[in-house]
């Protein structure tokens, strides 16, 4: 049956990959003031997307200032000068389209969502917020208080959250990878009127993004419209490059988060890792899903097969620099966080140990192959794609490189980089309960 189910899983590999995207199918403009677009003509669906990525988030803010990139994913809805506050959401609305944002420790990712028809007002809408940002004083009082109460309230309704911030205070001594994306809360009542429009201006400047379009949309006509809306929009100089290293770890370090309304403990176990452009990034996301993903992976039946735990996982995100591959795990009742930390190192003491097989590690490799195939299916998934490869791997065409990558991955490489990263001197360890233990 496992054979069956491989060779099942080949033949949709090969199906797929026959309609995947190809390079030439990307067209790139890059204007005069350094705004790059990436355009995939797609003619499934009458409408079209666009993901502007911005080269700023948390690790580009210091001590008085965290927190900013995150603010400006929200004051970026709350007028310009053609716009008014709120009506960036109204006019899109009311040309069928919608929109998302996102922020993260390298990022701030804006995302619409629309019929085809409506790009030169998406566009218009786009340029309108970076050429002329209202940074009202009255507007950034009542956001301002909308970012505290999101930072109070996901403290308290996330045990992960909560977890998640000391340990990575803890495990980054000097990045700013320590720094919380939603910044501090002493940091967010203090900011004042100059500290946004100098960060607006050094970090929103036309060559710090990247526009990606995909849909049903002309290229020529794509460009034609960057240089009427975004065109004018002035160069400015880069903004100052993160140049802080983190030191090498020199031995395990463990924080406790003490919370009264916690009912299970939560565990996350965190190791150094290298950035998403480094070589090992593939065998590490593979890593990943062997132990964590899904039912069958070693974790799933150590810990919640055996009654271990409620929940288990891990993330291997992407980051521009030296980030934390994480697991984490939530005690089942009564069970001690020893006692889960002890069976999850195990697992991976056992790996580093005896290796994956060959069939375990064909499985996730389909279904890796399969996921990225299936990105590609939808005009969000071909966006996405190209967006992130052009930002955390430096080149959008390097997307075309990555089913070879997978698919040359052997059970010595996923063994190898677990012994290389899987260190005590690299792990930080996190426990939230009630009461220590």
């Amino acid at each position: 049956m496992k054979w069956k189910t491989l060779v099942a899983a080949s033949s949709l590999l090969c199906a797929m990959t026959a309609q995947a995207l190809t390079v030439e199918q990307v067209k790139t403009v890059t204007l005069p003031n350094g705004m790059k677009f990436l355009v995939l003509e797609n003619r499934a669906i009458p409408n079209a997307n666009m993901y502007t990525y911005w080269k700023v988030g948390s690790r580009n803010e210091v001590p008085g200032i965290t927190g900013l990139s995150h603010f400006f994913e929200h004051m970026m809805f709350n007028g310009s000068k053609n716009f008014g506050p709120k009506q960036f959401d109204r006019s899109m609305e009311a040309r069928g389209g919608a929109n998302n944002a996102y922020t993260s420790n390298d990022l701030t990712v804006y995302q619409d969502w629309f019929p085809a028809a409506a790009l030169p007002t998406i566009f218009e809408l786009e340029s309108d917020r970076i050429a002329h940002l209202s940074i009202d004083p009255k507007m950034v009082e009542s956001e301002r208080g909308v970012v505290l109460s999101e930072r109070s309230t996901g403290l308290e309704n996330s045990n992960l959250r909560a977890l998640w911030g000391e340990v990575y205070a803890s495990a980054f001594h000097a990045h700013p990878y320590a720094i919380p994306t939603i910044g501090h809360e002493s940091d967010i009542k203090a900011w004042t009127q100059d500290d946004l429009q100098r960060y607006f201006n050094v970090y929103y400047s036309a060559n710090n993004a990247v526009a990606v379009i995909v849909g049903d949309v002309n290229a020529a006509q794509v460009q034609q419209l960057a240089e009427q809306y975004f065109g004018a929009i002035p160069k400015r100089a880069l903004p100052p490059a993160v140049r802080t290293v983190e030191p090498e770890q020199k031995g395990e370090r463990r924080v406790f988060v003490r919370k009264e309304s916690a009912t299970s403990a939560n565990l996350m176990v965190s190791y150094k890792m290298p950035a998403t452009s480094h070589p090992d990034y593939y065998a590490l996301n593979v890593l990943a899903s062997i132990l964590a993903e899904g039912k069958t992976s070693r974790l799933y039946q150590a810990l919640v097969e055996q009654r271990l735990a409620t929940q288990v996982g891990a993330d291997h995100g992407k980051a521009f620099d030296p980030g934390l591959f994480n697991f984490f795990a939530v005690a089942a009742h009564k069970v001690p966080a020893a006692q889960v930390e002890q069976a999850l190192l195990a697992e991976i003491d056992r790996l580093i140990k005896d290796g994956v097989t060959e069939e375990e590690l064909q499985k996730v490799k389909n279904q890796k192959l399969l996921n990225f195939y299936r990105a590609q299916e939808t005009i969000n998934g071909k966006a996405a794609q190209l967006g992130e490869y052009e930002v955390y791997f430096g080149d959008y065409k390097k997307v075309f490189a990555a089913p070879d990558a997978y698919r040359q991955l052997k059970p010595a490489d996923i063994q190898q980089v677990a012994a290389k990263y899987f260190k005590k001197s690299q792990r930080t360890v996190g426990v939230l309960a009630a009461t220590e233990e």
